[in-house]
């Protein structure tokens, strides 16, 4: 029990400084990409500006709108980080365990659950700021996390049938026992789970919860204060999980690149949570990337893509993720069947996207 105790204490306070540098790496990014340097003022290349915010954001004022309803106002956003974090318990970032908290044999369905409750406080926050904005983000927030997560939901049923198991230390055991990281195997789940998960933690082009150019901020514009930069901790909190679920399920978890291939036996000299931390720092990459790059969408098109497009291709993915696993489909021709089903569903979705 003090093990487990410690190991959470521990967990909490390195995800909290991660999200912290996270911002700073987004703002960096998103500077270079604008042709401009980002935080450079406080610290060298601005790399004490996490700190000089969050002492800000610490010392301002928390402003409780007038006709709000003050207590659940203030729980909301605790209820969006606490849903955030509880997921982390059952996440390997490597294979010993200390690098655990606990594995449980249902971790994926417990760390699905668990984060599902965290609209509850998007929901919770938006209605008792007595504000149409903040209202209006929230009902949106509802609609498009409903939406978007039986997809992604949907989406990890292929890797769960490939390994036989939700633990997701099994999930990455049973990669490395293949020989074969399951993106091979799973394309077409993978995009389906990337785009749902973008959509589930409201980041660029799915910001419809916020959308400054409509709703000011969406469910988060009356608050202030250290409460604003709680809301902001959960949602970097939920990059790092989708990232790490994405990782574990079909990136292989902590596993080099082609585990079974001989000749890259050097690689095994870097430390399995390095590989870890690579490939969600490549995730979270990506995330900045569409932030730098996309519109928002349309919210028809937003429930349009959710609805008609991404929850048929899944369903079809598991279709041939049975074929594969009950009928002893060959690799190859299945390699081929994913291959020109997952071209031939990207290019249909692009073609009747727009219409």
């Amino acid at each position: 029990m003090i093990a487990t105790i410690m190991k959470t204490v521990l967990m909490v306070n390195i995800l909290l400084v991660v999200i912290a540098y996270i911002t700073w790496a987004e703002r960096k990014i998103l500077g270079r990409m604008q042709i401009r340097h980002g935080p450079m003022r406080v610290g060298w290349h601005g790399l004490l500006q996490p700190i000089a915010d969050g002492v800000k954001l610490a010392t301002k004022e928390l402003i409780v709108p007038t006709g709000a309803d003050s207590l659940l106002f203030l729980i909301a956003p605790v209820i969006t980080l606490v849903f955030a974090l509880v997921p982390f318990a059952v996440i390997p970032f490597a294979g010993a365990p200390v690098w655990q908290i606990t594995d449980v044999n249902i971790g994926l369905l417990f760390i699905l659950a668990a984060s599902s409750l965290g609209m509850y406080g998007i929901v919770i926050g938006g209605w008792s700021s007595n504000s149409k904005y903040s209202l209006m983000g929230a009902l949106r927030s509802v609609a498009q996390m409903i939406s978007y997560e039986v997809p992604l939901i949907l989406a990890l049923i292929g890797p769960v049938m490939l390994s036989g198991s939700f633990s997701m230390s099994k999930m990455v055991a049973a990669q490395e026992q293949a020989g074969y990281w399951f993106i091979f195997l799973q394309p077409l789940a993978f995009v389906v789970f990337l785009i749902s998960g973008v959509a589930e933690t409201n980041r660029v082009p799915f910001d419809m919860v916020e959308a400054e150019g409509e709703l000011v901020c969406g469910f988060h514009t009356e608050y202030s204060g250290m409460a604003f930069s709680v809301f902001f901790l959960a949602e970097y909190a939920n990059m790092i999980l989708i990232s790490a679920i994405a990782t574990l399920c079909f990136l292989g978890g902590w596993q080099r690149p082609f585990p079974t291939v001989g000749f890259l036996s050097f690689l095994d000299v870097v430390p399995e949570i390095v590989w870890f931390s690579l490939k969600i720092g490549f995730f979270l990459f990506l995330y900045i990337w569409l932030r730098a790059t996309l519109p928002r969408i349309r919210y028809d098109q937003l429930m349009y893509l959710g609805w008609k497009m991404l929850l048929p291709v899944v369903l079809l993915n598991i279709f041939l993720v049975g074929l594969f696993k009950f009928y002893s489909i060959p690799l190859l021709i299945y390699y081929l069947i994913t291959f020109f089903t997952t071209v031939g569903c990207v290019a249909w979705c692009s073609k009747h996207f727009y219409e």
